[in-house]
């Protein structure tokens, strides 16, 4: 057996922990997640660095602000030349492989990882590029999401996630071979419980209707809402739409039929640790993209900061030869997100002796200053008052919208809208925004300087709008003639299969199979 432990690298894609066991929220069916949860150490306050899927999984890749790295919307191609923590364990002697969605934009389709098992399910070229000069969005839902939301016998997003998993499982078999000597770094990475709201009967027997509590928080009238959140709901659809209880509750069930779908893929993956006698050897870790605001003051998806949005489960499950003195079990309260997860595999394979210091080499530290920090060493020393950093730089914002969580208080601020803040000990649901009270004033100039210091909004401004007409001319000019093909190809139909532009968006997401029991009514 490897003296160095493998990594066992889970995600899904927009789960909230507001439905989670693991997060004292008892309502998705999860015994798979509950189980690592019970044998790890479970971080309280995880957040995305970017609510929105290709940059939030470009800027955990890189360990960096998506800022830095130019991943500003799902449109935006992660330079090749920018390590990420699958390079770095290939340095440090890890097999990488990749089974499953990244998002990743441009014609380097792996990133560090020696072996990509299925291709993506997003294209990976720049059709979804925005534009905040224009009105509406390329992939805006409508309420079609809520009627269509329920029971089905298959969707492409089931077809894939399934294939995601089949391809996992071999993998874990083959890694467990003689002939395989070195450690694997294995990320499964899924697309539910993303949108749209489907799951199968098995899933949704799950649950009756009681068990799914409706919203916490209801929509705000449009003269007391955030100039954000209206101008998302308007981008969605769902700005002054017919949305009845029912349908509501319908999605949400469904909702927690597909987090059940998940936690049974990840019961295979688990399955497949211990049938090939590796379990005892492998650090898992399990985490999502985003959260999903799942009706919460009416919105629905992400591309907000309100909690069930930007945080995001994150647990950290070692053996129990590991656990002592690294990895013991229990809840930790220090702020943490995803940017932390490259230092943190690199620790990992140099069991907390990867540097912090840039050494130029990339092996005993990283060849350029990291936005994250190790989260191992909070397991055992708490930091409850660190700082961590948050951006929104997509469509639907009139400026870059920028999140600081410190301690317990979490700033939302832009130069487009009116700063938002909120005590999140006292008011967990935000319901309170205390940017106008002067008591907090001083809070609010602590945390706006932070914020100033951290980034320079007028010219990354400027920075944004020139990627995306630099893009969209390159997009255009793809349209003259042949196109260059910067999908991974792993089957014959991948590009027939999934998503691959051409057709509106949600048409293809929407084209399912519905349940027999379904059909006629």
């Amino acid at each position: 057996m490897t003296t160095k432990p493998n990594v066992l690298f889970v995600q899904s894609d927009q789960l909230t922990i507001d439905v989670l066991s693991a997060y004292n929220n008892p309502i998705a069916k999860t015994p798979h997640i509950d189980s690592i949860a019970a044998k790890g150490a479970v971080f309280t306050d995880a957040y995305c660095n970017i609510p929105l899927c290709s940059p939030s999984r470009s800027s955990m890749a890189a360990g960096q602000l998506g800022s830095r790295v130019g991943a500003y919307d799902n449109a935006c191609e992660l330079p090749a030349a920018v390590p990420t923590y699958a390079h770095y364990m290939r340095l440090l002697g890890y097999r990488t492989c990749l089974s499953g969605k990244m998002h990743f934009v441009g014609p380097d389709q792996h990133h560090g990882f020696e072996r990509r098992l299925t291709s993506d399910i997003y294209p990976g070229n720049f059709e979804w590029t925005p534009d905040w000069n224009a009105t509406g969005f390329h992939g805006a839902t409508n309420t079609r999401v809520l009627r269509e939301s329920g029971v089905c016998s298959r969707t492409v997003q089931l077809d894939y996630d399934d294939e995601v998993t089949h391809r996992a499982v071999q993998e874990i078999y083959d890694c467990a071979r003689p002939e395989n000597d070195r450690p694997f770094f294995l990320q499964v990475s899924y697309t539910h419980p993303h949108d749209p709201y489907l799951c199968m009967k098995k899933h949704w027997d799950l649950y009756d209707d009681d068990d799914i509590p409706p919203p916490s928080t209801p929509m705000p009238t449009v003269e007391n809402n955030d100039p954000h959140s209206v101008r998302v709901l308007s981008q969605h659809g769902f700005l002054n739409a017919d949305v009845g209880d029912d349908l509501i509750q319908q999605a949400r069930r469904a909702y927690c039929g597909s987090v059940s779908y998940i936690d049974d893929q990840l019961g295979h993956l688990l399955h497949a640790l211990d049938e090939s006698g590796q379990r005892d050897n492998t650090i898992i870790i399990f985490t999502s993209d985003h959260g999903e605001m799942l009706g919460e003051r009416g919105l629905w998806l992400k591309k907000t900061f309100f909690e069930a949005a930007a945080r995001v489960p994150l647990i950290i499950s070692a053996p129990a030869h590991l656990r002592d003195g690294h990895f013991s079990e229990g809840r930790v309260n220090t702020p943490c997100s995803l940017v932390d997860l490259l230092p943190t595999f690199a620790n990992i394979a140099c069991d907390g002796n990867w540097g912090d210091t840039p050494d130029g080499d990339g092996i005993t530290g990283p060849i350029e200053p990291l936005d994250g920090e190790d989260l191992v060493q909070f397991i055992t020393a708490p930091n409850p008052d660190r700082t961590i950093y948050a951006e929104l730089l997509c469509e639907g914002i009139l400026a870059p919208i920028f999140m600081i969580r410190q301690g317990r208080y979490k700033l939302i601020t832009s130069t487009g809208d009116p700063d938002m803040l909120f005590d999140l000990e006292s008011d967990p649901h935000e319901r309170t925004n205390l940017a106008g009270d002067p008591a907090y004033a001083e809070t609010l100039a602590n945390l706006k300087s932070a914020a100033l210091e951290m980034w320079d909004s007028e010219a990354l401004s400027i920075d944004v709008v020139n990627s995306q007409r630099r893009r969209r001319l390159v997009h255009n000019a793809h349209g003259n003639g042949d196109a260059p093909v910067w999908d991974l190809v792993t089957r014959p139909d991948d590009e027939t299969r999934w998503y691959r532009g051409g057709r509106n968006y949600n048409d293809w997401a929407l084209d399912f199979l519905p349940h027999p029991s379904k059909r006629d009514q």
